[in-house]
């Protein structure tokens, strides 16, 4: 006997379990579709995140790159715009000629050569920082209107940079004949006011002299040394170590020394400046007189570990803040340095390299209560009717000493001038601090001359400069009357 209710049962199971997993397999496809939802949201999240990025943050170096097109395009319909200074001096222009050909002009030739750069044979300088900018025309629409029925080209817009003519001519008088680089800048905003490189290049005529400038290895001409040129830093790097030593030391430590014009530990001899003795002197007065044998025997007794923080603190071995083409200034000194490096590293030498632009940020900071400002070159974009498109506004990176330290710096730096390597700068209308160096560059002692430090007078703002002298021997001979001549032209002729 067949029981019908018990097999209607098992049916129904069987259709309820079909029913289960039907609903379960929705279930699983339907959390996968989710995911995958997700998934895609997501990246299109990160993709627009991607975009944001490059358009607010990386818009100029996007726009400016060589590998941009755009770039091109724009030269078909617009004339390449001026590059002015500060002061209204045209530093670069485009010439039109009667059948319509262009040509780049540059009326200082090389005086502002590497820092206004080129535009034949690649592009460098502010030429190449401000490219697409220089490409685009601002001018009133009713006249691009008529350009482009008449099909003529527009003006591109201005750069207006933040060179003062008159500091650059006085860097570049100065410099003279001789193998640099020269950096004014102003520490409060960052503003560049001068840099000058030699030996330099009249960019009216590189494109004829390009092979012969290239194949020279040895003068490296189109360099700008000011942002680019690695150099011992030689006493100039006092500054680190006198501020390191203070750190573990205290401000009144009682510090002296009995200079003998060298010094020596575990076989390792260093000598002062052309064996100079200094005799019984304070730590002002060894920083001052630039003692090389007090400030060997202070590097002995630092901690490495943290003499290394401090020079990562200040900048060596990173990118500086700014959006000019640099090298990486160098500071390595392990804990398992032997005595001989640590001596070098002290005074300024052994493996220790500097730019002068990054040098000049550092007199800047300690001028400006131990705050750097981010270099910059240009000040505003304007059309062809003097209207601003858009201003470049100073920019604070931070803090690499204290407000205290850089008042510490100050007094010292201040003493270098008043009884010390740079009393050429003493007695003027302005009050000037810094620090010299003689740094050394080969075995035979040949040295650079350095210049580092700022300068100050009531109603005008300070500016800070480095100045390196190519084999001029001592900073005091050779840095000092350049950076003297910067000072008395900008303090006593600013209108």
């Amino acid at each position: 006997m067949i029981d019908l209710d018990q097999d209607s049962e098992k049916e129904e199971n069987r259709g309820s379990t079909r029913r289960i997993s039907t609903k379960s397999g929705k279930t699983g496809r339907n959390r996968e579709f989710a995911v995958i939802t997700y998934l895609f949201l997501a990246i299109f999240l990160i993709l627009i995140a991607y975009f944001i990025y490059f358009q607010v943050f990386r818009s100029e170096e996007v726009i400016n790159s060589p590998y941009n097109a755009r770039a091109d395009l724009y030269a078909e319909h617009v004339v390449r715009g001026d590059i002015v200074s500060s002061d209204g001096e045209v530093l670069a222009e485009t010439v039109v000629g009667s059948d319509g050909t262009e040509s780049r002009n540059y009326p200082y030739g090389d005086m502002f050569a590497h820092a206004v750069g080129y535009v034949n044979n690649g592009k460098s300088g502010i030429e190449s920082q401000a490219n697409f900018r220089l490409l685009r025309s601002h001018s009133f629409f009713l006249v691009q209107i008529m350009n482009d029925i008449r099909d003529e080209k527009n003006q591109g817009d201005t750069v207006v940079s933040t060179l003062d003519y008159r500091i650059q001519k006085a860097a570049y008088d100065a410099l003279g004949n001789q193998d640099g680089a020269v950096v004014v800048l102003e520490p409060s905003t960052g503003k560049i006011l001068a840099m000058v490189s030699k030996p330099d290049f009249d960019p009216n005529t590189l494109e004829e002299q390009w092979d012969s400038i290239v194949s020279d290895e040895d003068s490296s001409v189109l360099l700008n040394r000011a942002t680019q040129g690695l150099y011992p830093p030689g006493s100039t790097f006092k500054i680190v170590t006198a501020l390191e030593y203070i750190r573990e030391n205290g401000v009144n430590n009682n510090f002296t020394f009995d200079c003998e014009g060298s010094v020596e530990a575990d076989g390792q001899v260093i000598h002062c400046y052309n064996n100079s003795v200094h005799g019984q002197e304070d730590f002002k007065t060894a920083f001052a007189k630039s003692c090389n044998s007090a400030f060997a025997t202070i590097g002995l007794d630092l901690n490495l570990k943290k003499y290394a923080s401090l020079a990562d603190d200040m900048l060596f071995n990173k990118n500086l803040p700014t959006s000019l083409t640099t090298n990486k200034s160098r500071f390595s000194l392990g804990t398992d340095a032997s005595t001989g490096e640590i001596m070098q590293t002290a005074i300024g030498q052994g493996k220790t390299l500097v730019t002068p632009l990054h040098m000049a940020m550092i007199a800047g900071a300690v001028d400006n209560g131990g705050v750097v400002m981010k270099p910059y070159i240009i000040d505003r974009i304007e059309n062809d009717g003097g209207i601003a498109i858009r201003n470049y506004k100073p920019s604070e990176y931070g803090s690499i000493i204290s407000e205290k330290e850089a008042g510490i710096l100050q007094e010292l730096m201040e003493g270098v001038v008043s009884e010390g390597t740079a009393s050429a700068l003493s007695g003027q209308s302005y009050d000037a601090a810094g620090k010299t160096g003689s740094a050394e560059y080969d075995e035979q002692g040949h040295s650079h001359g350095w210049f580092v430090g700022y300068g100050s007078k009531d109603s005008y703002e300070d500016i800070a400069i480095a100045v390196i002298v190519e084999k001029g021997g001592s900073g005091s001979s050779s840095a000092v009357p350049v950076a003297k001549k910067v000072f008395d032209t900008y303090f006593n002729t600013k209108s």
